[in-house]
C-alpha cells in the first residue's frame, strides 16, 4: 500500500499523541461544549464511536499493540457503515483517502483523537469535502499492527446519505 508523505507525517503525530493519556473529561469521542459543533448523535444503523473506542493499548517492545473487544473484532471484514468528521489527506475538495474522526476537526494542525477515535477511509467514489458529518458504508479492517499506528480502515467505502 503506497502513502503519501503527508499521511505518514498525520499518522505518526496521532501515534504520537496516542501514547498520552487524556485528561479527565476528555478522550474518545470528548466533545468540548464550547465547540461550534454539535457532537455525533448515536444511531443504530451504523457502528458507534463508543463501540469502536473500547480497544485498549499497551507498550511492548517500543510499540502499541491494541487489543480489541469481542464485538469489535466481530465486525472485522463485514460491511459496516460508520459516521464522522471528514480530515482530507489529498489536495482538493474531493476525497477518496481521508480520515473519519469522531470529534469535529477544529484545526488543520490538531490531531481531534487517538487512534481509537480515527477510521481510515478509501472509498470507490471522491467524497466531496465538508465540515458536516458524513456517513460511509463499506468493508471494515480491524488492524492488529497498522504501520501508522491507526486501529481501523474502510475499504471499497461509498458515502451514504
Amino acid at each position: 500500500m503506497k502513502f503519501k508523505p503527508a499521511l505518514a507525517l498525520f499518522l505518526a503525530a496521532t501515534a504520537a499523541v496516542a501514547q498520552v493519556p487524556p485528561s479527565i473529561g476528555q478522550g474518545p469521542g470528548y466533545h468540548d461544549p464550547r465547540s461550534p459543533f454539535k457532537p455525533l448523535e448515536e444511531r443504530s444503523d451504523i457502528v458507534s464511536w463508543k463501540l469502536l473506542s473500547q480497544v485498549t493499548a499497551k507498550a511492548e517492545k517500543k510499540k502499541i499493540v491494541p487489543t480489541f473487544p469481542a464485538a469489535v473484532q466481530a465486525l472485522d471484514r463485514k460491511t459496516i457503515k460508520v459516521q464522522g468528521f471528514m480530515m482530507p489527506l489529498e489536495a482538493g475538495d474531493k476525497q477518496q483517502h481521508f480520515l473519519l474522526s469522531s470529534v469535529p476537526t477544529t484545526c488543520s494542525f490538531c490531531v481531534p483523537a487517538g487512534p481509537e477515535g480515527l477510521v481510515e477511509v478509501r472509498t470507490k467514489k471522491a467524497v466531496r469535502y465538508t465540515l458536516e458529518p458524513v456517513v460511509v458504508e463499506g468493508v471494515l479492517a480491524v488492524l492488529n499492527d497498522d504501520p501508522y499506528g491507526l486501529y481501523y480502515r474502510v475499504d471499497d467505502g461509498n458515502a451514504v446519505n
